[in-house]
């Protein structure tokens, strides 16, 4: 798909909201902006899906499961295995790794 003005604008958008993430420097930094820049129902929607991917990574729990436990969609769920496990961004499993404590 060709970029087009619209799409270059919403780039440099969430390109300018990556680099006001990447400045936060703690997780009561983090809570304060959420709470901003979100309505509750959206960071709630957030913190469903990283949930649900620390969920798919440790690997216990079939979707059917997850969803039962925690009542996010199957859709959801299936959202979030599909970038956990096979699209190129890479996201969810670098912070995933990053967080894993050490032994």
């Amino acid at each position: 798909m060709p970029n087009t003005p619209l799409s270059d604008a919403r780039s440099a958008l969430a390109d300018d909201l990556a680099d006001a993430l990447v400045a936060l420097e703690n997780a009561e930094d983090a809570r304060a902006f959420l709470t901003d820049l979100c309505t509750p129902a959206e960071v709630h929607a957030l913190a469903e899906r990283w949930h649900v991917a620390k969920l798919l990574d440790e690997g216990a729990m079939t979707y059917r499961e997850i969803h039962d436990a925690t009542g996010v969609s199957t859709t959801t769920v299936v959202r979030v295995a599909r970038f956990l496990r096979q699209e190129p961004n890479g996201g969810y499993r670098r912070l995933l790794d990053r967080l894993r404590p050490t032994k």
